[in-house]
């Protein structure tokens, strides 16, 4: 699993790096799935990951790869798709901002026994994965006045006045469809992790 894991990654990285739309916007979307890349890799013995988590960090990375290679509002699959008029794979984006981080926030809180309660814990992945997001958008802010010229291109707005609040909504939707949808394979592979973890000597 590690070496197409790292495959998938590399080769994806390697095609978005070739002649992307907007260089410097290129590497503020790649730098998340590069730390990322950097946190897997330190905490891999010490704190394996179920295999879930792995591969929706593999996709979050993609998504974010191909958003840098053309920039979010040109990706050419997304161009009226559906018939809408604006470019919406930076809603997908913020899907999967809301999808992945709630898995890793769910994951994190029941293997460290944050919170006994799966009520409460699913109300703090909820509420982890909405304050991630404003905190994202924050950041875009700054970045975007900081960089003058790739403005428009990494904030993605399109115009679009409630881009910010819709962002933030599809990271909601993405939090509660991941709690909803993968907490039962989620909760058996974690079994299975403290199972293997006990065989160990």
């Amino acid at each position: 699993m590690k070496y197409l894991w790292l495959s998938v990654f590399f080769l994806v990285l390697l095609w978005s790096g070739i002649h992307p739309k907007d260089p410097l916007t290129w590497l503020l979307e790649v730098a998340p799935a590069l730390l990322a890349l950097v946190a897997l890799a330190l905490s891999y013995r010490s704190f394996p990951l179920t295999p879930l988590l792995y591969w929706l960090i593999l996709a979050h990375c993609v998504v974010l790869m191909v958003g840098g290679h053309y920039t979010y509002a040109e990706v050419p699959l997304f161009d009226g798709l559906f018939g809408a008029e604006r470019n919406n794979y930076d809603k997908l984006g913020h899907f999967f901002q809301g999808f992945v981080p709630a898995m890793v926030a769910r994951e994190l809180l029941i293997r460290k026994q944050v919170v006994k309660s799966a009520g409460w814990r699913d109300f703090i992945v909820v509420s982890f994965c909405l304050g991630f997001s404003a905190f994202y958008e924050l950041v875009e802010w700054a970045v975007a006045l900081l960089s003058g010229q790739a403005a428009e291109a990494f904030l993605g707005t399109q115009g679009y006045v409630w881009d910010t609040q819709s962002d933030m909504a599809m990271a909601l939707l993405g939090a509660c469809s991941a709690l909803w949808f993968l907490s039962g394979l989620h909760n058996r592979q974690l079994a299975a992790l403290a199972t293997a973890a006990q065989g160990k000597p």
